[in-house]
């Protein structure tokens, strides 16, 4: 009874101290990040001693469930806003709490239970979250207490199978003080010079020496999981980063021993694969940290004894790299050819760039090692890496794709945006001398799969391995098009191996066709245009492709649509390409003014989502179960959605000539838009993201420019249109929400300008237009669809946390002058929903809305 009723008061104590006071609403994920906003009226409780006592007593006499939550509330103590306080008062605080921290690291008992011990490392980070390390050192204990918790953070860190998720809130600790140490003005000691490389050591050679248990007992490999490697590296570079020569000596002694006792165990007539594979997983850790601390260059003040150092570490990790390509293709590790991979990117990142002195040191050892003068070698280093991976790594996708990431990322240049005109030029300058590099020739001539095997088609890859595709042909390109200018012939020689697929697959379906063959020449062709299409963002180059593709290749694509519109593996490839076809990034789809292709191009995308939205339909008529209701069906029609916004809203068809000529296509696919619409539940528009950010878009672009379209829509089509617009407008996506905004906004100015031409009795205004009389009919037949709009959007502003304000407030004012009676029934009853008190002010604020707006006039108080 006595535990039962200590855990409910340790539980309102916690409750209370984690008490939202000030609304913030701060994000729980961020727990490192965290100050209790204590009201100034508890602070007599805080400032006696003995209520940080009685916590820490609760601690040590209760057992590990209890005194978890006592610890739980240490933290919040730990966490108290510095206002509460005068500097003596925070001072003695401070002193409390690192005396009880050091009676719970001398008496480490409770700490063995994983709880406690997770609360402890979260009280850890906080004291420095909370505290400056010039407030730490001054502590009376200081010394004793920074040992304490670096000998307690060594042992944590060896014990690396336990509580794996506390080791964040511990790195987090030293990751913090060692950013501090420059700031810190006083002359008190703050030892971290000392303990700092120990901890660097600890968590260096505890990596090391759980790779043999991992191996021999089959445990989870903390290197799988990604995300916490690259957390825990990161915040173990700036602790690295404290005298650094130390980390640095350490780094190459391991590293010499462990590539030496590779190159035995691989020399050994008994080649042991058990102890090959323990000494490349050792490796692969080594190499992760040489490229996470090379990297941490940009994070840290660094000296040019510190690049010297970096090009030593750099040396080792370049001639593994030749080392494990030696092997190739008969063995390969992919743990290590992964960390290679991480280590050249942030290499590149830190080292390679007009940003940095040609004469830098990091140069200096590798030049006497590897002959690697300047970055110029290093490029070239980096793309014959790039090409022996693409070679020999085809079986493995995790390499592959990582190696063509790397690829991607030169193409581009600089990984930040670049504002600046030197910036731009830098990347130019940098392009022009990837180009110049015979590896990138070899590539732009010879992108087949006889010379890279993951561009093969064979049945030995699964279909999802040729997505990569995408990545290797935008990075080759953007490579193609920084000398080729207009040179058609140049371009037509790089889309050569395509034309031959292109050729091939039209023979096959010419004669009596093997299918699977076909399929796949097909889904690898697509993926590998599409990558080429988002690359060329000129118009001179955009044309090249278009003419290139059409006509004769744009019908291969809509035969395969025809034929394997039950097969989403094929389709969505299709799909995409045609989506970024109709993309009109930088003005690339500007054609000049007397060229049809505009027209063309938008009647190939209809004739394509008009087959497959007859398709899907008739795949849609057995009854899908719901984990097949995306990938068979509303994958795609989501991407014909985005091809058609981007065709609506791309400026280069002119589509009252569809009309003009009595061509069909344009309602066609608006027809096909309907079809697919209500072959879609209202709770998966809003349930699946892609769809959603597809269709509420074009319904913008349609309300916009397409209103004849709309009003002539069937009721039942319009109630499903206008009903999914008021479901959207309280979406937590804002672009799903602004969308339905726009939309409604366009609906009811159309209405309301309609309205305003009905009122008016001159002569030239009697023709009034059949659609805006349909439209105006079924809005009195069907009232109750503005006013629940309105509703929303009135209890939206005032009742919820409106992250969209001013397209919320775009429809508003249409909404009232359409619904003048209604609004002041909503008006009233939104204040009489109010407390007595808030009711005036309530009342007050609606008369600031409305005030000074005249009746009838849109558009001109609108932005009032």
């Amino acid at each position: 009874q006595q535990q039962s009723l200590a855990m409910q008061l340790l539980k309102l104590v916690l409750n209370c101290l984690n008490f939202d006071f000030i609304g913030n609403s701060a994000d729980e994920s961020a727990d490192d990040l965290c100050t209790v906003q204590i009201p100034t009226s508890w602070r007599t409780i805080f400032l006696e001693p003995e209520t940080l006592d009685l916590f820490f007593d609760l601690y040590h006499s209760l057992p590990p469930m209890l005194s978890q939550l006592a610890l739980s509330c240490l933290v919040q103590f730990a966490s108290t806003r510095r206002s509460l306080f005068s500097n003596p008062e925070r001072a003695k605080y401070l002193g409390n709490l690192i005396k009880g921290m050091k009676q719970i690291l001398e008496n480490p008992q409770g700490l063995s239970d994983p709880g406690n011990y997770h609360e402890f490392c979260r009280f850890l980070a906080r004291l420095k979250t909370n505290y400056q390390l010039g407030e730490l050192v001054m502590v009376k204990d200081y010394p004793e207490v920074i040992r304490l918790i670096a000998n307690f953070t060594i042992t944590s860190l060896q014990h690396w199978e336990f509580a794996p998720n506390s080791v964040h809130y511990l790195l987090t600790l030293w990751q913090r003080m060692v950013a501090s140490v420059p700031f810190v003005k006083t002359a008190e000691p703050h030892f971290l010079d000392t303990y700092a490389p120990e901890i660097t050591k600890a968590f260096i050679t505890s990596r090391l020496e759980c790779v043999p248990v991992v191996i021999r007992d089959g445990l989870e490999d903390p290197l799988d999981d990604k995300a916490t490697v690259f957390q825990q590296l990161e915040q173990l570079c700036t602790v690295s980063r404290c005298e650094y020569e130390k980390t640095c000596t350490l780094l190459v002694q391991l590293f010499d021993q462990n590539a030496q006792n590779y190159r035995k165990l691989l020399h050994s007539s008994s080649r042991n694969p058990l102890e090959i594979t323990v000494q490349e997983g050792r490796l692969a850790w080594l190499v992760y940290f040489v490229g996470t601390f090379v990297g941490g260059r940009l994070t840290y003040t660094s000296t040019e004894e510190h690049d010297a150092m970096d090009g030593e570490l750099s040396c080792r990790v370049f001639q593994l790299i030749s080392l494990m390509d030696a092997q190739l293709p008969q063995s390969s590790n992919e743990k290590v050819e992964l960390a290679i991979l991480w280590f050249l990117d942030q290499f590149r990142k830190t080292y390679v760039g007009d940003q940095l002195q040609p004469t830098s040191k990091v140069y200096a050892r590798m030049s006497e090692v590897l002959g690697i003068t300047d970055d110029n070698h290093v490029l070239e280093t980096f793309m014959t890496k790039i090409v022996t991976n693409l070679k020999f790594q085809g079986r493995c996708e995790p390499v592959i794709s990582r190696t063509l990431q790397f690829l991607n990322d030169l193409s581009v240049g600089y990984p930040f945006y670049c504002i600046w005109h030197d910036i731009l030029l830098q990347i130019r300058s940098l392009l022009k001398r990837l180009v110049k590099i015979e590896a990138v020739k070899f590539m732009l001539q010879n992108h087949t799969s006889k010379h890279f095997p993951f561009l093969g088609i064979s049945d030995n890859y699964s279909l999802s391995d040729l997505r990569c595709r995408t990545v290797f042909y935008t990075a080759l390109t953007r490579l193609l098009m920084e000398d080729l200018g207009e040179d058609e012939d140049e371009f037509e020689n790089f889309m050569l191996p395509l034309t031959v697929s292109f050729e091939s697959v039209t023979q096959i379906f010419n004669s009596s066709f093997e299918q699977e063959e076909a399929k796949r020449m097909l889904i690898g062709l697509a993926r590998d245009l599409r990558g080429i299409a988002f690359a060329l963002n000129t118009k001179t180059s955009y044309s090249m492709l278009f003419h290139w593709i059409y006509p004769a290749y744009i019908s291969v694509l809509q035969r395969a649509i025809e034929l394997w519109y039950r097969e989403p593996a094929c389709t969505t490839p299709i799909l995409k390409l045609m989506a970024e076809f109709m993309q009109n990034r930088s003005q690339r789809l500007n054609f000049d003014v007397s060229s049809p292709n505009g027209i063309l191009l938008f009647r190939e995308a209809s004739k394509m989502i008009c087959t497959y939205g007859g398709y899907s339909l008739i795949l849609s008529l057995g009854t899908l179960s719901k984990d097949q209701v995306y990938p068979l069906k509303l994958k795609g029609i989501s991407i014909c959605y985005s091809a058609l916004k981007s065709a609506l809203c791309g400026n280069y068809v002119s589509f009252g000539v569809f009309k003009l000529y009595g061509d069909n296509h344009f309602d066609n696919v608006l027809q096909a838009f309907v079809k697919m619409l209500l072959s879609v539940s209202h709770s998966d528009l809003l349930q699946y993201r892609k769809l959603s950010q597809a269709y509420y878009p074009l319904l913008e672009c349609l309300t916009q420019d397409h209103m004849s379209f709309i009003t002539s829509l069937e009721p039942h089509v319009l109630i499903y249109i206008l009903t999914s617009i008021s479901e959207g407008l309280t979406a937590v996506d804002t672009i799903v929400s602004s969308s339905c905004c726009a939309s409604l906004d366009y609906i009811v100015t159309y209405l309301f300008k309609h309205l305003a031409k009905e009122g008016k009795k001159a002569l030239r205004c009697r023709e009034i237009s059949q659609d805006g009389q349909r439209l105006l009919h079924f809005m009195q037949q069907n009232p109750e669809v503005l006013q629940q709009m309105m509703s929303i959007l009135m209890n939206t502003i005032i009742f919820e946390d409106c992250r969209n304000q001013w397209s919320v407030s775009r429809p508003l004012l249409g909404l009232i002058l359409l619904n003048e009676k209604y609004f002041s029934e909503l008006r009233a009853t939104l204040i009489a929903s109010q407390p007595e008190n808030k009711r005036e002010v309530l009342d007050q604020c609606f008369r600031n809305l409305m005030e000074g707006v005249e009746q009838n006039l849109l558009v001109k108080n609108r932005d009032r």
